[in-house]
């Protein structure tokens, strides 16, 4: 009953975590995109009240005009919108998730004895240190380093460091699924500690001064204009870190922290390219298609690197497997978790009747995903795998 109920947790959080991200990840993207397309008001009268860009636009029928004004407006309107409930939501609801699909049972998703061979409790610990220590090394990374001279690009090279190391020692601690996760959910912690700590903060504080009638520093503006920069920039990363997990090629692979730091190292590199673009159009920079090409470079490369090698099988090993042959595979790897004394997932696979109706699923998460047994606890082989296949493709006969 409780992994029923456990099911219903992780299917309505995920429900709600992806539309929160919908919306955080998608005014993220909007304001990034308005802030680069900004033009000099041509409207005297805006330029003289400190307006310094505007834009116009067309979408849903009718016409819209942003105007951005750098440091303050010149009266404070009656209702003024705050973005900041599309980040908070997300990383509450993407937290739940987590604590629901891998802390509540981290013996079993979190741990991976042929790495770390320790108690679920330290696990856990461990984990969450991840989401804490990183947002303070970053923090003091950007805080410390980014005033100075060169700043940013200082910045970003000690933060890609960061990622490095933290990317290696969650898939030498971790098992591979929840180590890409966890520094999804790293980097994700620290996106929505940037709006919690830094640009939410920083415009309250112009908006208290303009209320007070007193002069706005405009540091804060910059501060926040810089960490939402950052922001911009790990959403591609933490989104393959999070979707990554259900492709066990990717986790599963000896080398898997090198595959997640490609990985996301190339989603950087192609936003990158869609934020020059629209500086591009007006003339500001070059034409940014080089970080794309970088972007999907990198891609193809790691694709080629992970495709499965042909072998010089012989015509037997090839040879369509029966039931017969399947079934000690099953019994050895299968059925501590999905036989008569557990059915995990309300899946059980020793009866001839439950295997067929769950032979679809035994192909696509054993064989094609690898995604089952989960961290490969009952070290199940590639050969093993085969017949599994062999079975599906001759049929998924039972008798």
């Amino acid at each position: 009953m409780e992994s029923y109920f456990l099911d219903w947790a992780n299917l309505l959080l995920r429900w709600l975590h992806v539309i929160t991200a919908i919306a955080w990840v998608g005014s993220s993207f909007y304001f990034v995109f308005l802030d680069s397309s900004l033009v000099p008001p041509a409207d005297g009268k805006l330029r003289a009240e400190g307006a310094t860009g505007e834009l116009w636009a067309v979408h849903g029928g009718g016409f819209y005009h942003p105007v951005k004004y750098a440091v303050s407006p010149p009266a404070l309107p009656p209702h003024l919108h705050w973005f900041y409930w599309e980040s908070y939501s997300t990383w509450l609801s993407g937290f739940a998730l987590f604590t629901v699909s891998y802390l509540w049972n981290a013996g079993t998703y979190l741990v991976d004895k042929s790495l770390m061979d320790w108690p679920p409790a330290a696990a856990v610990a461990a984990a969450l240190s991840f989401l804490v220590v990183f947002w303070l090394l970053y923090d003091g990374i950007c805080r410390w380093f980014g005033p100075r001279r060169n700043g940013d690009a200082v910045v970003g090279a000690l933060v890609l460091v960061l990622v490095c190391a933290a990317s290696w020692l969650a898939c030498h601690w971790f098992a591979g699924r929840a180590a890409f996760l966890l520094v999804g959910a790293m980097i994700a912690t620290a996106m929505s500690a940037n709006v919690l700590f830094w640009i939410i903060p920083g415009q309250k504080t112009v908006v208290a001064s303009i209320k007070a009638g007193q002069p706005v520093d405009p540091i804060h503006g910059q501060r926040g204009k810089q960490r939402s920069v950052h922001n911009t920039y790990f959403t591609l990363p933490v989104l393959f870190a999070m979707l990554s997990n259900h492709y066990g090629f990717t986790y599963g692979h000896p080398r898997n922290w090198l595959v997640l730091i490609l990985m996301m190292f190339a989603g950087a590199a192609i936003r990158q390219f869609f934020v020059m673009r629209h500086g591009w159009k007006l003339g500001r920079n070059r034409h940014p298609a080089g970080y794309a090409l970088v972007g999907v470079a990198v891609i193809v490369g790691v694709i080629a690197w992970l495709m499965p090698q042909p072998t010089s099988a012989s015509a037997a090993a090839n040879a369509l497997a029966g039931y017969a042959q399947l079934q000690p595979v099953l019994a050895q790897r299968c059925y501590q978790c999905h036989g008569a004394q557990l059915q995990m997932k309300n899946v059980r696979l020793d009866t001839p009747g439950g295997l067929k109706q769950h032979a679809q699923a035994v192909y696509q998460q054993a064989v094609v995903a690898k995604t089952m047994p989960l961290n490969n606890a009952t070290g199940i082989t590639d050969a093993e795998r085969a017949l599994i296949g062999r079975w599906f493709e001759g049929g998924a006969k039972v008798e």
